[in-house]
């Protein structure tokens, strides 16, 4: 993982500075102010996960050792196909990973971290959150190294997969026309972030869109409806990093000692989040039938 690391650590600086750059071209074009407190939760939170990062994946994550002992093949990325199976394989299983870090509670617990934000900016890009690793996200993308790729491979893959995605938390940055139809855009990525219910549980893609529209998951931006970003149901301050990355596995905890049976135990890890045994929770479904809203998608008018 060493290549990774220095991978990271070249990057990085230019990140924080185009962050930072923003930040102050933000602060003085618009009239709402930039929220620097915000940005410097987020830079605690990207502090915080690299200090975790001494936990080595051999003990975060094992199963890629054991998948790259019984691989199927052994691919090599001197192939153009083995490249291209690479990307679009990644895509497809960073997907169902995304798609699961908002609709299975476990999973959401560490990923609403990179949701708290009010305000979306580049700064957000890198709230990241601190438990991720260990909550065995990196299983959605074993598959990958029983096909013949490397865990170094697959782990490199996906952080340029990230990178790509931080500027789309520019909110800033208008619909790019008929890059709509294959990529992640800062548009699709508004309505990703944003928590109004037309939105919700929307745009999981991470370079590409395209899996989100086969699968039904995709909402365009609409002129009707700003983005509102932040947590429904915020339960801590957003600029409080420990809070952000400690209180959603706190709340958890309560919610499991109040189980009353097997199956509320299993709904409150695995459950959507927002999940309660009455059915007065806040989950996606519910927000939208509450504001009537029958469907996740919407139609796609234009937005200039």
């Amino acid at each position: 993982m060493e290549d990774l690391s220095i991978l990271y650590l070249t990057l990085l600086p230019m990140v924080l500075v185009a962050a930072i750059v923003e930040g102050i071209w933000l602060a003085r074009k618009r009239a709402e102010a930039y929220d620097w407190k915000s940005s410097a939760c987020s830079l605690a939170d990207l502090a915080g996960r690299r200090l975790l990062g001494f936990i080595p994946y051999a003990l975060a994550a094992p199963w890629l050792d054991w998948a790259w002992q019984h691989r199927l093949f052994t691919q090599s990325l001197d192939s153009v196909w083995s490249v291209l199976l690479l990307f679009v394989g990644l895509e497809f299983f960073y997907y169902w990973y995304h798609r699961a870090a908002h609709t299975v509670r476990w999973f959401w617990a560490a990923h609403s971290v990179h949701h708290s934000p009010n305000q979306l900016n580049l700064s957000a890009a890198y709230r990241l959150g601190w438990f991720g690793r260990f909550t065995g996200t990196s299983l959605f993308f074993t598959p990958l190294v029983l096909l013949g790729f490397t865990p170094t491979e697959v782990l490199t893959a996906l952080f340029l997969n990230l990178l790509y995605q931080f500027w789309l938390h520019a909110d800033w940055i208008p619909r790019l026309g008929w890059l709509e139809h294959v990529l992640n855009t800062p548009s699709s990525h508004r309505v990703h972030h944003a928590r109004n219910p037309e939105y919700l549980d929307a745009n999981f893609g991470g370079v590409l869109i395209v899996f989100d529209r086969l699968f039904g998951t995709y909402v365009a931006e609409r002129k009707d409806v700003p983005c509102d970003f932040g947590l429904v149901a915020p339960e801590v301050s957003s600029r409080n990093p420990i809070a952000l990355n400690v209180m959603p596995w706190v709340g958890l905890l309560q919610d499991l000692r109040s189980s009353r049976s097997l199956r509320d135990a299993w709904m409150f890890l695995f459950g959507p989040p927002g999940w309660r045994p009455d059915g007065a929770g806040l989950t996606s479904a519910e927000l939208r039938r509450r504001a009537g809203i029958a469907a996740t998608s919407a139609p796609e008018p234009a937005l200039s």
